[in-house]
């Protein structure tokens, strides 16, 4: 095998959460366009709102979030992914057989666990990178407030985590949910096989 093949073998999880969000971005960015309008709301970016507001946009907020993870834990099935989960709360068995896959996993492949926590680590910090940029080194801030798209009570914040809610954080529960597949090795298919 070559060297890239070698590396795309060992990078099979990050490259499948990258695949995954490509092929599913529609609803992947719906969920986390969700998210992120109700934490700008949240931050004052329409103005104030009531603490119980607030708190019921936590809950949109939070159940998009969830909705993403439970995606990709099912693989597009958002049931199967609620099935898996509670078989893990409930199915004492499935727990052990899956521990010792896990276990066996992280023996033999540390060093692809290790490689692909430093390219998720590289890929998150390019977004938040651009996301920091977008917030303080362009006029988008300014121009959203002299236009009064935003409030004037509510900060960069607002523009920082409306992108973080359609970028990273989909990205990183996707990331999450694809490690627990690839600790019992249940990833949908080998890179390879493209």
């Amino acid at each position: 095998m070559t060297l890239s093949t070698n590396l795309l073998k060992a990078l099979d999880w990050t490259v499948e959460t990258i695949q995954f969000c490509k092929k599913h971005f529609g609803f992947i960015f719906s969920l986390g366009l969700i998210a992120a309008i109700g934490r700008c709301i949240q931050l004052k970016a329409f103005g104030p709102i009531s603490p119980l507001s607030h708190v019921l946009l936590e809950v949109v907020v939070e159940s998009a979030r969830i909705l993403i993870f439970l995606y990709a834990l099912g693989l597009t099935n958002i049931r199967t992914g609620i099935v898996r989960l509670v078989q893990i709360v409930t199915d004492k068995q499935g727990r052990k057989q899956n521990g010792r896959l896990a276990i066996q996993k992280l023996r033999t492949r540390w060093g692809a666990l290790v490689a692909n926590l430093i390219v998720f680590s590289v890929i998150a910090l390019l977004f938040n990178k651009l996301i920091d940029h977008i917030a303080y080194e362009t006029c988008l801030y300014i121009t959203l407030k002299a236009r009064q798209l935003i409030s004037d009570q509510s900060s960069e914040w607002a523009i920082i985590l409306f992108f973080k809610n359609i970028s990273v954080i989909p990205f990183t529960l996707i990331f999450n949910a694809l490690f627990c597949l690839w600790l019992v090795n249940r990833l949908p298919r080998p890179v390879l096989a493209n």
